[in-house]
């Protein structure tokens, strides 16, 4: 965007083919310039004219032209605009004074067709147009950053304080296990120091003692063994029964599956024959929006300019009697399309009925658009039930695989126990012949011995075990801390951003409200006292959710002829009485945001609704904002204005 520039010389327009302009060439001066005459003068087309050379796209391309052109000049700086009809959209190129003419578009550029007075003509939400020139896309942007950032850290924490509730427990087992270690290692302890303290030597031989103990070793080690193929068999076992778990839950969920569903690639073609009807509309639409923009700014320029020849029928009385009624003052104007006098209210009928052919179409395009999302959901939904039947159908075949091959090592495993099983019962035969009288308590010892040292062997295990979770979940309860306060900062963070979007639309509208009625002060308004905005939160649907947002709601405050004040909508309003609020909340809007420090003109036009005293106060208003102040008024509505002003009176 282009730094503001004061305006102190002379203003050149020129333009070509703009709105119903062939050419022409007007100059203005700082200050308040009027562009005052009977009605199809194309006040309004030249008006579009600045509007284009300043940055707006919202100019129109005479009807019957391919391309136009806007020059404006002042202070030794010329801007240019170039408008062309391209594949039936108007193209705009050029130097304008605006990079971006959003703010301009809205609070500066006050015309019929403004966006600002039609939005509180039509009774809409008014937040959007308050805040669209504030930047609260960042703020926006990182509060939906810290939200998500927020989300996770109570992701993170909360299986933080699952962990944390384990620990309990497993310290318990732990403690358990050290206990019975210690228990099993003193009776180890014992047996060894019994073994030791028996004399063999005086009963056997030492030949006799190595054979009893290699005899021994033989069968720990057998038992040993044995235990290893018993646990790799249990461990095989439980496989097995998971995965027959897992293929009957998947054949269920098989079963679920209807055979009969329809086809996700039959739905395309409806999906495709809905979207070709979408974009017919969407063209029938858009032609007649074109339609009715036209029309409504020739109807603002009050038709055209009917060009009557005076020498026509000037030895007939009756002739110059038509054209004084021709000429005179009524509420007919002269159509665009025929040349010939028709009604005002005709016309306006027509683009009433206009307007609601379009907001049909429109309803009509939101359906088809509906319905479009339905069959586009229906065919995702069908396309990933029938990938997941194949995920599943593919997960089975290789379950059936693991199965066999589990069942395979199953029996190996079981006749492995069983021949393991068989040589420790012979080891144990060879033992028992050890066992008499001599050597009997001896062997018992021995035997005792062998089993405390392979449980000790499982407890050292578990324990182990037991440490490593714990020590596990030290490690991450470790950064919980750290979590906490970067939950907190989050916290404070949100809240603070949150509070400054807050602020910043309370902020804002006061502002409006307060400039709002600083103007209807100044108008003086006998039928409306106060115009006010109020914020609130209002649930609202986006997509197919609800979700909570802020809205701002125009209020009307009135008196009636006893002296009792009630508060009334835009919707009970006369039609003056709208266009009266919209034009409030319109300049209301230009003083709120600054928009003299952003471009140095201000276009006012369709005042009808206000008398001339009020648009002479109003404009000595606004003179002190603007360099340049451009008005459109009929000559009755010009007469209360200074003459001081700079007139224009042709275009």
């Amino acid at each position: 965007m282009s730094s503001p520039e004061s305006v102190t010389s002379s203003i050149t327009v020129a333009a070509e083919n703009i709105g119903g302009i062939d050419s022409t060439e007007v100059r203005l001066q700082p200050g308040v310039n009027v562009l005052t005459g009977r009605n199809a003068t194309n006040r309004t087309s030249f008006l579009q004219t600045i509007m284009a050379a300043l940055g707006s796209r919202r100019s129109s391309l005479k009807g019957d032209a391919d391309a136009g052109r806007v020059e404006l000049a002042f202070d030794d700086e010329q801007y240019t605009r170039v408008l062309e009809r391209r594949d039936g959209d108007v193209v705009f190129d050029g130097d304008p004074y605006l990079d971006d003419p959003e703010l301009a578009d809205l609070f500066a550029f006050l015309l019929e067709s403004n966006e600002a007075r039609r939005t509180v003509r039509r009774g809409d939400d008014l937040r959007d147009l308050i805040m669209q020139p504030i930047d609260t896309d960042e703020i926006e942007a990182e509060i939906n950053a810290l939200e998500a950032e927020k989300r996770d850290l109570d992701e993170r924490l909360e299986q933080l304080a699952q962990l944390d509730s384990e620990l309990p427990a497993l310290e318990a087992d732990r403690a358990t296990l050290e206990d019975e270690i210690e228990a099993t290692t003193e009776r180890i302890d014992e047996l060894e120091a019994d073994l030791d303290a028996f004399d063999l030597d005086v009963e056997a031989s030492r030949e006799r003692k190595d054979e009893i103990e290699s005899a021994f070793a033989d069968l720990q080690d057998a038992r040993t063994e044995l235990e290893s193929i018993e646990y790799d068999l249990e461990t095989e076992r439980e496989s097995y029964a998971e995965l027959e778990r897992e293929r009957d839950d998947l054949e269920d969920e098989l079963e679920a599956f209807d055979d009969g569903e329809e086809s996700p690639d039959r739905l395309e073609g409806r999906v495709q024959e809905l979207r070709s009807r979408k974009r017919s509309l969407d063209t029938t639409v858009s032609e007649l929006q074109s339609v009715i923009r036209f029309n409504e700014e020739r109807l603002a320029d009050d038709g055209i300019d009917l060009d009557l020849d005076e020498s026509d029928g000037a030895a007939e009385g009756d002739g110059d009697d038509l054209t004084d009624q021709l000429l005179a003052e009524s509420d007919d104007v002269v159509c665009w399309t025929c040349g010939s006098q028709v009604d005002r209210d005709r016309i306006e009928s027509t683009l009433d009925r206009l307007r609601s052919l379009r907001q049909r179409k429109l309803s009509e395009r939101s359906d088809l658009q509906e319905r479009i999302d339905d069959l586009s959901d229906r065919q995702k939904e069908l396309r990933d039930r029938r990938r997941k039947r194949g995920e599943i159908e593919t997960r089975l075949e290789a379950i059936e695989d693991d199965l066999e091959r589990r069942s395979q090592r199953i029996a190996e495993l079981e006749a492995d126990r069983e021949e393991q099983q068989a040589r420790i019962d012979d080891l144990e035969s060879d033992a028992e012949t050890f066992e008499n009288a001599e050597y009997g308590e001896v062997i018992e010892t021995h035997r005792e011995l062998n089993r405390l040292e392979l449980e000790l062997e499982d407890l050292e295990a578990d324990r182990d075990d037991v440490q490593e979770r714990i020590q596990e979940i030290e490690g991450k309860i470790e950064d919980r801390s750290d979590l906490e306060d970067r939950r907190e900062t989050v916290e404070a963070e949100l809240t603070d951003l949150r509070t400054r979007v807050d602020r910043i639309e309370a902020n804002a509208v006061d502002a409006f409200n307060e400039h709002m009625e600083s103007i209807l002060s100044i108008l003086e308004y006998r039928n409306i006292d106060r115009i006010w905005i109020e914020r609130r939160e209002k649930t609202v649907r986006e997509g197919r959710r609800k979700v909570t947002r802020t809205a701002f709601e125009l209020h009307i405050v009135r008196t009636t002829e006893d002296g009792r004040t009630y508060e009334d909508t835009v919707d009970h309003l006369s039609e003056s009485e709208r266009e009266v609020t919209g034009l409030v909340f319109a300049l209301a809007g230009y003083l709120v945001h600054d928009v003299h420090e952003i471009v140095p003109f201000m276009l006012l036009d369709s005042l009808e609704a206000i008398d001339s005293n009020r648009i002479a106060d109003l404009v000595e208003y606004f003179e002190e904002y603007v360099d340049c102040l451009v008005v459109a008024l009929l000559r009755e509505d010009a007469e209360a204005l200074s003459e001081s002003y700079t007139y224009v009176e042709e275009i």
